[in-house]
């Protein structure tokens, strides 16, 4: 049997430079290619002899080590339930007691809903299955169903092998040539959703036909394939080794205290969620204890007056309420003043006491705050004090006779049509529409009917909801918002049109909102001095896949700004209004502004589809003329990421389009860096060093974790995660691709592509999934072995963990920054930016 050796170019990138059919080499020729390859390191030629020791250990009887992977079924395809789940749904399937090749794969519980499209694969697997049992047969019953899951399910790894080959040699005849190993790669590619790996199918089967059959035989063995397969399957034991030290050494750390002293460390945990926590309990307790102090003021003052002999505990409760809203409606206007609070983070200390990053939390709290303000003010007007007035006495009435006439109002419609009435009335309805469409489900058009509900629905109502579909979206979220200006209108009125109050000194709403209202106009003036006549101009554009438009506009004279900020942008072509935020994908010391926008909302998919259409247009160069959209852009504006310089270790986790704040970051360490090196260096040549300088950027290690649902999303950055790669001679940047689509490690739908990645890295230096020189994970990352490795390196030291994407990952994330934080002696410390 012949031996296949490995060769290297030196950083870690395996090639197989033996093997084929044919007489089998000797030991001396197999050395001699061995010698004869420049770039083979030590460390390949060590696994290399590794490999051909399981060989000889195989071929003498004797044990080897536990391989793992080419597994056809797995925890997360129904592995868990076992034959009793396959039983269960071989009931549902089946038809006379036989089940179909074509619903093999759902019994099996290889393709339904919850997993990705494997249909095919299924009935492949079953076609090799039955062939080795001479079933010829396209349907079986559950006796043989049996006997295929037990084979399918084998834990040795020779028996899945074997299985596994009997799927790519469609012929049986122990051998496979360049069209099987064609069919098998288009099969796993489509499995994965890997469009441009199953497009290039014939060109990666040349590749692997080139590395298995050298002398050109046409044709590859089972061993060829088990020796290329061991690369990527074969547990590394001393990595393993590694990995249970530093995961063993940290448990130790993490429960120092003992499992038996869980008391102990629920305490330690609560005093870390407060001590993470303090500004933001502060702020809120502070806010909370001023509209407390507000409405008692209030309550006992109304309690006082005469009015209370005729309302009651209803008048003192309404204008309690009352004062509240007044203080609510000035505050919320100050978390969005977005130039003033970039200013003061910025300029001043005090982001050390006040949670900035927390501004539009904050603003949704003080609305939440409005909403049971305006609910307990106009209850207690329209339920409770305007009916006791109604229904008093001549006696009791009298006192009132200065605040509403000597004719005492006669029905309820005389509080309703007065402009306190009205004024109050129109304001709770423009608020109820502004509060309906401002959450996501609205907001980023969320809400799907159940399809149960759809079927039932009656033909007359079928387009309901693609009509719900339309109405939504940021488009109605930002008019509705919008309404504000006429509320605040109505405020001062109503405000001022008081039954209770006659003396203008007393009638404080315009006190409370003068100068947060004067704030946010100067706020809106600003942005329309500063950018707002001067369009940007668009430099290049592009494209890709997934409807991710990445511009790339020149920086306006003066425009500073820091990694991790936002800018807003206008496109009149679209909305004259509209000004909606993007990430800067650029970095600082970058002559350009650059933004990659993903087409999710109306606004966005707009904009995409228009320079989508320029792209296709023969006449456009992509450079910047007349019949390209007016840009216009606002900020930059402060946003959690830009606080990673204050951390030596950061860890940057970006989901999907998520990653463009964190790659403006990354840039950016690197640049950094390089400066901060340079400084250093002159400094000593020139004698002049300072001592107890402190540093203003501390960030010497960074950890990237990017994951994406599709292969094309990798296209986004690829230019950015290349010249990491090319400047990152210092190993600061440790990147982490995973993509999503493609079956976790050890499956045998990844198995081929796995086997792929590695001959194709090896040949061009590029990961086959991502075309970057950063090798792919498959699956979605576990986040407790990366928190685990991190703490491992970086004992008593504090983590800046930075998140941008969906709203799903933040409960992990936070709980794990929490949980090493709390029994361990590495402190995560968690930042986040949703969208």
């Amino acid at each position: 049997m012949e031996e296949i050796s490995l060769s290297s170019d030196g950083i870690g990138r395996y090639r197989l430079v033996g093997g084929g059919g044919g007489s089998q080499p000797t030991e001396h020729q197999i050395e001699k290619k061995l010698k004869s390859s420049s770039s083979l390191s030590l460390r390949i030629r060590q696994v290399s002899e590794e490999l051909n020791r399981l060989k000889s250990m195989k071929s003498s009887g004797a044990a080897r080590p536990v391989m793992s992977g080419l597994k056809f079924i797995t925890k997360k395809n129904h592995g868990k339930e076992g034959w009793a789940g396959v039983e269960k749904r071989f009931d549902t399937y089946a038809n006379d007691g036989l089940l179909d090749r074509s619903n093999f794969g759902k019994c099996i519980g290889m393709d339904d809903e919850k997993q990705k499209n494997s249909s095919k694969y299924a009935m492949d697997l079953f076609d090799a299955v039955a062939a080795r049992r001479h079933i010829t047969r396209l349907s079986i019953n559950k006796a043989e169903l049996y006997e295929f899951w037990e084979q399918i399910t084998d834990e040795n790894f020779d028996s899945r092998l074997q299985t596994f080959f009997d799927m790519v040699d469609k012929d049986y005849d122990g051998r496979i040539n360049k069209e099987d190993v064609k069919n098998i790669i288009k099969l796993s590619a489509n499995a994965n959703k890997l469009t441009n790996i199953e497009e290039a199918a014939e060109d990666y089967a040349a590749l692997i036909m080139e590395e298995l059959d050298p002398d050109d035989l046409g044709v590859i063995e089972l061993y060829q394939l088990e020796t290329l397969l061991q690369q990527g399957i074969l547990e590394n034991p001393r990595k393993k080794k590694l990995d249970h030290e530093n995961k063993e050494s940290n448990t130790i750390k993490r429960y120092h205290k003992g499992r038996f002293k869980q008391l102990v460390i629920n305490m330690w945990r609560g005093f870390w969620i407060v001590k993470e926590n303090w500004r933001r309990i502060w702020v809120v307790g502070l806010w909370l204890a001023i509209c407390v102090g507000l409405f008692t003021w209030k309550f006992i003052q109304y309690k006082n007056r005469a009015v209370f002999e005729v309302m009651g505990y209803c008048v003192t409760t309404a204008k309690g309420a009352a004062e509240t809203l007044k203080f609510n409606m000035a505050l919320i206007l100050l978390p969005v003043c977005r130039n003033t609070i970039t200013l003061i983070r910025t300029k001043t200390m005090l982001g050390v006491v006040v949670p900035f990053n927390d501004n539009i939390n904050f603003h949704k709290v003080i609305a939440g705050g409005i909403a049971i303000g305006v609910g307990v003010h106009a209850g207690a007007h329209l339920t409770c004090d305007f009916p006791r007035l109604l229904h008093a006495t001549d006696e009791q009435y009298k006192p009132m006779e200065q605040f509403f006439g000597k004719e005492r109002p006669n029905n309820y419609w005389w509080f309703l049509k007065g402009t306190e009435g009205w004024t109050g009335l129109v304001m709770v309805f423009l608020m109820v529409v502004a509060f309906t469409f401002a959450p996501s489900l609205f907001r980023q058009n969320k809400r799907k009917l159940p399809k149960a509900v759809i079927k039932r629905l009656p033909k007359a109502l079928k387009g309901l909801p693609e009509a719900l579909q339309k109405f939504g979206g940021f488009n109605t979220f930002w008019y509705s918002h919008h309404l504000f200006v006429i509320v605040y209108i109505l405020f001062l009125v109503h405000g001022y049109y008081l039954y209770l109050s006659k003396k203008w000194y007393k009638k404080t709403t315009w006190m409370y909102v003068a100068v947060p209202i004067l704030l946010y106009a100067c706020e809106r003036l600003i942005r329309a001095f500063r950018y707002g006549f001067q369009a940007v101009n668009i430099e290049e554009f592009k494209v890709f896949p997934g409807n991710v438009l990445a511009l790339q506009m020149s920086k306006p004279q003066g425009f500073e700004y820091s990694s991790g900020q936002y800018i807003y942008l206008n496109c009149s072509f679209i909305s004259p209004f509209e000004w909606h935020p993007f990430s800067l994908t650029s970095a600082p010391d970058d002559d350009y502004l650059s933004v990659h926008i993903r087409g999710s909302g109306d606004w966005t998919k707009k904009l995409n589809s228009t320079f989508s259409k320029l792209c296709e247009s023969p006449s456009t160069n992509q450079s910047g003329f007349s019949g390209l959209p007016r840009l216009l852009i606002d900020g930059a504006f402060g946003a959690p990421a830009q606080d990673y310089k204050e951390y030596k270790t950061i860890l940057l986790v970006g989901l999907g389009i998520g990653a463009t704040p964190l790659i403006s970051i990354v840039k950016d360490v690197l640049n950094k860096t390089k400066q901060k090196n340079e400084n250093e260096l002159n400094e000593m040549e020139s004698g002049n060093k300072r001592e107890n300088k402190k540093p203003s950027f501390a960030t010497e290690r960074a950890y990237f974790y990017w994951s994406s649902r599709e292969e094309g999303s990798f296209q986004w950055f690829k230019g950015a995660m290349d010249e990491v790669a090319e400047k990152d001679i210092d190993h600061m940047i440790e990147v982490h691709n995973y993509c999503t689509s493609v079956y976790e490690e050890g499956d045998a739908r990844s198995a081929f592509i796995t086997m792929l990645q590695t001959l194709y890295h090896a040949k061009n230096g590029l990961d086959a999934v991502s075309q970057t020189r950063f090798k792919t994970h498959f699956s979605r990352p576990n986040w407790e072995d990366a928190f685990n490795n991190i703490a491992a390196k970086h004992v008593d030291q504090k983590v800046g963990v930075f998140y941008c994407g969906p709203i799903s990952v933040v409960p992990d994330l936070k709980k794990l920054c929490l949980d090493f934080s709390v029994k361990g002696s590495t402190k995560f410390v968690f930042h986040k930016e949703n969208f």
